[in-house]
């Protein structure tokens, strides 16, 4: 299986990011806008958490809050799991299996330089399974019996 720089590599596209301050609406704006389902949250060049359209609905929807005058600290999730650019997509998807995340944030040398999610790694199974299939075709037509 790949890497999550691999992964990475067929996504392309800028980071997407909102500050801690900010109010709870503009990462909705941000998710919106970008088509993603979570953003990260960014202070200073650091990452200090993930903030995902089920936050917003669970944490400020159903109680009644004000995506207008909530901020995003309040409703993120802190400190998030992340991965480095070298580790392995089976590895990956593992954890998010376990633990129910759908998007990790990925950092190299403590620098924020992405996000994968689960549709990320699918995608990547679905490539090598095309790459295996198209493999097996090949022998099957050159080298298989009868061949």
């Amino acid at each position: 299986m790949s890497t999550v720089k691999s992964a990475l590599a067929q996504k392309g596209g800028a980071l997407v990011h909102v500050r801690s301050g900010d109010m709870v609406i503009e990462a909705l704006r941000q998710m919106r806008d970008n088509r993603v389902r979570s953003v990260l949250v960014i202070d200073d060049d650091v990452l200090v958490g993930i903030v995902t359209q089920g936050d917003c609905a669970i944490k400020v929807l159903l109680p009644g809050l004000d995506a207008k005058q909530t901020p995003v600290s309040q409703v993120m999730t802190g400190n998030p799991v992340t991965v480095k650019p070298d580790d392995r997509l089976d590895g990956c998807m593992a954890m998010m299996s376990a633990r129910g995340f759908r998007h990790l944030p990925v950092l190299d040398a403590g620098k924020v330089v992405g996000v994968i999610s689960i549709g990320d790694v699918v995608k990547d199974i679905i490539r090598e399974l095309e790459l295996n299939v198209g493999d097996l075709m090949g022998f099957i037509m050159r080298d298989g019996p009868g061949g």
